[in-house]
C-alpha cells in the first residue's frame, strides 16, 4: 500500500544530516520510503494527516535492559558508597547462595513465575519503547529465555531489534559481610557465548527482517581476554555488531587497571574488540574524566580514532551524580553519540534534553550539544552505531520507520509558540506528545494506542510484580535489608 504522509514539518535528510522542511509529504510502500518533498504527484492509497505536527524517523534506544525495572526503584536518591554508587551492583548483586527475588532476568528456568514474569517484561518493555517513539532498539545483556520473550513480542507488536542474549566469565556475588566477590565460572561462560551464536543464526534477519543479532560480552571486567577475543572472531564471521559495558564503573576501571594495566577502552583496542561495529555501553568513566584521578589517559583519542560508538544514558548517569565529561570532547575526537534510556524512563525527549543540558553545562559552553546534535545521536548515532544507512533518516530507500509527534501541547501550554520544531521537541517535548509510530510501514501506534496491548493492565501487573519484589528484598540483599531500610520513604509516612 503506498501512503503519504502530510505534515506539518518534516525532518527529511540531505547531504550527511538531517534537514528541515516545513508543509512537506513523505511517502512510502511495501516498508520503504519513496519520497520526501514539498508534494507528490504520484498516485496513493492512503493518506495520513498530521497537519501542524511532526513527522520525524524513529529513535533509536541503542542501550535497552528489559523489564519495569522495580528494583531501580529502590535506589533513588540513595545507594551504597562503598560500590561507588554503581547502580546494578547495589540492586543485582546477591548474598551468595541467593538469586534476586522477583526480577525474571535472574531466575532459573524452572522456578515459578518465571515464565510469566519474562513475558510481563517483555511485553512491558516493548509498549513503552514503541509508546515513547522507539523504533529500534538494542536489549544489551540478559539471559536466553529473556531474548526469546522481547522475541515474541517485538514479533507480536512490530519492533525493530538487536537481540542476543549477554555472555561473560562469572558474576558478582556478595560474601556474608555484604562485600563484593567474584564468582568465577568460565565453562558457564562459554556455553553462554556458543548458546548466543546458535540464537544469532537462528534470528538474524526474522519478524520481516525486523530482528538482527548482536554480540553481548556483558561487561569488559566479567570476561577472560580469551572469550573477549572470541567476540570479535565470531563477530567478523556472523557480521553482527558487538556491545559491551565499559569504562562505566570505578570498579571496573579500577579492576582492570589493577590486573592488565590498561584502562577499559586499551583493554578492548588489545584484544581486537575496538572498532565501528563496537558500541560501549556508558563510556564515560574514561581515563581523562577527572573524576578517576588518572594520568596521560588517552581512551576518548581511541575510541574516536577506531570509529567506536558510545550508548550515552544521560538520565541514568545523571541519577548516580555522574555525567558524559564532555559532549563536546567525544565528537571532536569522532566518538559516534548514540542514546539509550539503560533503566526508565524510556523517554527519549527526557533523553535528549537532559543530555543537552549536561553537555552545555559540563562543557561550560552554551552551544555544545545543540538539540540537533543530541536529536541526531537519538536517530543517526543509533544507525550509525548498528552500520545501517537505513534506519534513522526519512530519505528515498529508507527503512519506513516513521513518528508523528504533536507538538500543539494537547490542550496545555507547555511548547508555547513553536518556531523551530527540533529545538522545541528537545526543550518542552515529552513520550506522550508521540501520536502515531509506524514501523516497516506498517502502523504499530495510532493516536497514542497500540493495538494488542492493554496498557492499564501491564502497568497493573507491573505494580503487583514490583510489590512483591521488594517485599522479598530482605531474602537476598547483599545486606539482609528490607525495602524501608534499603530506601527510606521520601517523607516520613503519616500515623
Amino acid at each position: 500500500m503506498r501512503t503519504l504522509i502530510r505534515g506539518g514539518w518534516i525532518v527529511g535528510y540531505q547531504g550527511a544530516n538531517h534537514a528541515l522542511l516545513r508543509d512537506g509529504v513523505v511517502v512510502f510502500e511495501d516498508g520503504r520510503i519513496l519520497h520526501v518533498g514539498a508534494g507528490f504527484e504520484g498516485e496513493v492509497d492512503r493518506e495520513i494527516d498530521a497537519g501542524g505536527m511532526l513527522v520525524a524517523p524513529g529513535f533509536i534506544d541503542m542501550h535497552v535492559h528489559g523489564g519495569h525495572r522495580a528494583s531501580h526503584r529502590l535506589i533513588t536518591d540513595t545507594g551504597r558508597p562503598d560500590y561507588f554508587g554503581q547502580p546494578f551492583l547495589e540492586i543485582s548483586v546477591p548474598r551468595e547462595g541467593t538469586r534476586p527475588a522477583g526480577d525474571p532476568r535472574y531466575a532459573r528456568p524452572d522456578q515459578a513465575g518465571a515464565t510469566e514474569g519474562t513475558d510481563l517484561h517483555a511485553t512491558f518493555t516493548v509498549a513503552e519503547l514503541l509508546r515513547n517513539g522507539v523504533t529500534t532498539f538494542m536489549e544489551i545483556g540478559s539471559q536466553l529465555r529473556v531474548q526469546e520473550g522481547l522475541l515474541k513480542e517485538v514479533d507480536r507488536l512490530g519492533a525493530r531489534a538487536y537481540l542476543g542474549p549477554g555472555f561473560d566469565s562469572g558474576r558478582w556475588v556478595a560474601d556474608g559481610q555484604g562485600r563484593l566477590k567474584r564468582a568465577l565460572d568460565e565453562a558457564a561462560g562459554w556455553r553462554e557465548f556458543e548458546g548466543a551464536v546458535d540464537f544469532i543464526k537462528r534470528v538474524e534477519g526474522s519478524c520481516g527482517d525486523r530482528v538482527r543479532g548482536i554480540l553481548i560480552p556483558r561487561e569488559a571486567e566479567t570476561c577472560t581476554l580469551d572469550l573477549l577475543r572470541a567476540t570479535r572472531k565470531a563477530a567478523d564471521e556472523l557480521k553482527v555488531p558487538v556491545s559491551t559495558h565499559a569504562a562505566y564503573n570505578i570498579i571496573e576501571f579500577y579492576e582492570l587497571v589493577t590486573e592488565h594495566r590498561m584502562t577499559p577502552v586499551e583493554l578492548l583496542e588489545s584484544v581486537g574488540l575496538l572498532g565501528p561495529d563496537l558500541t560501549i555501553g556508558h563510556g564515560n568513566l574514561v581515563a581523562e574524566n577527572p573524576q578517576l584521578n588518572f594520568a596521560g589517559g588517552r581512551d576518548v583519542e581511541l575510541m574516536g580514532e577506531y570509529g567506536a560508538s558510545i550508548s550515552h544514558c544521560p538520565v541514568n548517569i545523571a541519577r548516580r551524580g555522574r555525567c558524559l565529561d564532555s559532549w563536546e570532547r567525544y565528537r571532536k575526537a569522532g566518538v559516534n553519540i548514540a542514546l539509550g534510556s539503560d533503566t526508565y524512563p524510556r523517554d527519549f525527549m527526557m533523553q535528549m534534553r537532559v543530555a543537552s543540558y549536561f553537555g552545555k553545562v559540563i562543557g561550560h559552553n552554551l552551544r555544545a550539544a545543540t538539540a540537533a546534535e543530541v536529536f541526531e545521536a537519538a536517530t543517526l548515532g543509533g544507525a550509525r552505531a548498528l552500520g545501517r544507512d537505513d534506519l534513522g533518516r526519512l530519505a528515498p530507500g529508507a527503512r519506513a520507520d516513521i513518528i508523528i509527534v504533536d507538538i500543539s501541547g494537547r490542550g496545555t501550554l507547555r511548547y508555547g509558540p513553536v518556531r523551530d520544531p527540533i529545538k522545541s521537541l528537545v526543550e518542552c517535548g515529552i513520550g506522550d506528545d508521540v501520536r502515531t509510530v509506524i514501523v516497516d510501514g506498517e502502523v504499530r501506534v495510532d493516536q497514542g494506542r497500540i493495538p494488542g496491548v492493554d496498557i492499564e493492565s501491564v502497568r497493573r501487573q507491573a505494580q503487583e510484580a514490583a510489590e512483591a519484589a521488594w517485599d522479598h528484598l530482605q531474602d537476598w540483599d547483599a545486606l539482609g535489608r528490607t525495602a524501608e531500610e534499603m530506601s527510606p520513604w521520601s517523607f516520613p509516612l503519616l500515623k
